[in-house]
């Protein structure tokens, strides 16, 4: 109703009055449209993959690859961002994942799937390092979280229109038509960020507290944001477990229907969707670590129940809860490191932030695929909500790490 509280649009002009930096906005548009092509593609690639006859190792195994990809572009990402700028890195990432999502159907032998994962994961690192340095560096003092978690938003809206649309082109049109559509989306979304991103902040402007240039260690680096390393660890680990063997999970041990499935992915965004926003305000509030450890609570009972569901009603409303609560920790946990360090250091700690995603995702699918193999799902579901657990213990112990434990609201150490 025009007019009423609360509406669409209240919120939308809430929005644009909070974050005035347009290019933010460039930003959740190229995430979105390359939400849309990922959504489509994990929807489809373990179901392609188990036509194809890979077993469940290989499977897992070339997930593997993508994270090694990750790890490999992770650390060398920040360097190439200082050199190129965040914009050009993010486009040529962009285009780059537009070639291999659409080539990867077409790959029939183990090593050019794995090859095509590999660069798969190196330019998705890209995308995912350059757009989260803009992001950073251009959120206002305070509003980190708020920003992240509108990032994580454009990422949920696009993992849930992909796997309707994946749902769709399955029922179709060959599996080749679908991941072409993937590709087609990222290439809209370069074109986007060409037509629309402007030149990044400088990052010579920014400086430490006194005033001159900070020279942080990475090692220093990397003790100041453990905790968002620890819990960006664990949500690659568990979502890249998931995606390719919950839905075998569900068709071999709950009977679920093949094609029903494909929409699990949809069911976890828009739990994410629903809630990352209110996770990332009230962490700007309360505290990013402590809202971090409820939600790695619930998210670790919602894995586990999966042992005891039937229904696919239920296991989709369980998917659904998992996914607002430990799909919300990874926009909180990007603000949380961007709140402990310097704007100048945000390529090296972004960077680093996604070393710690790909090591968990890289380690999840094959040490998931052993614990399917030898104790069944069962085990491989419980083994991840253990997971989430040591995640939240870790965060009790740390919790000085955020600065909202030391001083009240958490705020941004240094700013531009």
């Amino acid at each position: 109703m025009r007019g009423r509280k609360g509406s669409v649009s209240d919120y939308g002009a809430a929005v644009l009055s909070r974050i005035t930096d347009r290019n933010i906005f460039v930003i959740y548009g190229t995430t979105l449209l390359l939400g849309a092509g990922y959504g489509v593609s994990i929807s489809l690639s373990s179901l392609h993959l188990d036509a194809r006859h890979f077993s469940k190792h290989d499977i897992g195994k070339l997930a593997s690859w993508f994270a090694l990809g990750v790890v490999l572009l992770s650390l060398p990402m920040g360097a190439l961002i200082r050199r190129f700028s965040a914009r050009a890195v993010l486009i040529t990432s962009l285009l780059g994942y537009a070639v291999c999502v659409t080539l990867f159907p077409r790959l029939l032998s183990y090593e050019a799937v794995a090859a095509s994962r590999l660069f798969d994961g190196a330019f998705s690192v890209g995308v995912w390092v350059s757009s989260e340095t803009i992001l950073l560096s251009r959120a206002a003092r305070g509003q980190k979280a708020y920003v992240t978690s509108l990032y994580a938003v454009s990422i949920g809206l696009g993992y849930v229109v992909g796997p309707l649309l994946a749902r769709l082109l399955a029922a179709f049109a060959p599996v080749e038509t679908a991941f072409a559509v993937a590709g087609l989306l990222s290439l809209s979304a370069a074109l986007l960020a060409i037509a629309r991103l402007a030149p990044d902040v400088a990052a010579t402007h920014h400086r430490a507290a006194d005033g001159a240039p900070s020279t942080v260690s990475a090692r220093t680096l990397v003790w100041r944001i453990k905790t968002s390393c620890f819990g960006t660890f664990a949500y690659g680990y568990f979502q890249s477990s998931v995606v390719l063997f919950l839905p075998l999970f569900l068709i071999e041990s709950k009977g679920i229907a093949r094609d029903q499935t494909i929409l699990i992915p949809a069911f976890f965004a828009a739990g994410m969707l629903t809630f990352s926003n209110v996770a990332g305000r009230a962490s700007d509030r309360v505290g990013h670590l402590k809202v971090m450890r409820v939600l790695a609570v619930i998210g670790a009972a919602m894995t586990a129940s999966f042992v005891l569901l039937s229904h696919f009603s239920a296991m989709a409303l369980a998917v659904f809860v998992a996914g607002a609560t430990l799909a919300s920790i990874s926009p909180v946990s990007l603000a949380l490191q961007g709140v402990v360090t310097e704007p100048e250091n945000y390529s090296r700690s972004n960077a680093i932030y996604n070393v710690f995603y790909a090591a968990g995702m890289l380690l999840g699918p094959y040490v998931s695929s052993l614990v399917f193999e030898r104790g069944g799902g069962v085990g491989m579901l419980l083994h991840l909500a253990a997971l989430w657990s040591a995640f939240a213990l870790f965060g009790l112990v740390y919790a000085g790490d955020d600065p909202a434990a030391r001083r009240g609201p958490a705020t941004v150490v240094v700013d531009a």
